[in-house]
């Protein structure tokens, strides 16, 4: 298997022309990393519409293995749409970012409240504080804001050591932000369909890559 760009794939499965989320049209994301003394963590915002409490998207969400502190995900379920931006950051920062994304969503719809119902914040997170000092609660509300503030902009998608994923640990190794997208067609027609991960998860020697068992190399190599 190549690197990132180069994977040999089925022709009807090749990436997109960046291989990010932001291949889907109308996807935006914009991140803030916080990366001072023992502070290590950052927010990730993810904008896939210009105003989707006004136009909702259908979406659901899926706890496959874990406990998180997400907020919003039990309206997504019920209803199947999604009304608000994305964030994704810290386990102690999700107060933060729900706050953040409340405010953003009520400047930009003032009738929410009104004469409409409440809104739905959909905050992720992910515990980073084996890297992060996460008592310290370092993610504000205004590091939150400007993550939208930055996605609105459409700006290039960093990955890795950024975001919600600066502080983040997977198999053993350092995570992050990953993201990839692939052409598909179906029914004669043409469709983009990317992902984003903060990767969080997994005991080290559990790397598995093309067959190989690297988790296991590497740690007997340790």
């Amino acid at each position: 298997m190549g690197l990132k760009g180069e994977l040999f794939l089925p022709r009807a499965y090749q990436p997109a022309s960046k291989n990010n989320l932001t291949d889907v049209p109308g996807v935006k994301v914009g991140q803030v990393t916080l990366r001072t003394g023992g502070i290590n963590t950052g927010v990730t915002a993810i904008i896939p519409g210009e105003n989707i409490f006004k136009e909702k998207m259908l979406a659901s969400g899926q706890v496959i293995n874990g406990f998180g502190k997400t907020t919003g995900l039990v309206q997504v379920n019920e209803l199947g749409s999604l009304e608000t931006p994305i964030l994704m950051t810290n386990t102690l920062a999700v107060g933060s970012c729900w706050t953040a994304l409340t405010r953003y969503m009520l400047a930009s719809n003032p009738e929410i409240g009104l004469t409409t119902g409440t809104v739905n914040p959909v905050v992720m997170e992910c515990n980073d504080g084996d890297l992060n000092d996460i008592r310290a609660l370092a993610v504000s509300e205004d590091a939150a804001l400007e993550a939208l503030k930055l996605a609105e902009s459409g700006p290039e998608l960093a990955e890795g050591n950024v975001g919600a994923g600066t502080g983040m640990r997977c198999l053993g190794f350092k995570g992050g932000i990953g993201s990839s997208s692939r052409l598909v067609a179906f029914q004669g027609q043409n469709y983009h369909v990317g992902s984003l991960v903060c990767a969080n998860f997994g005991a080290f020697g559990k790397l598995r890559a093309g067959g190989r068992l690297l988790g296991l190399e590497l740690k007997d190599a340790v």
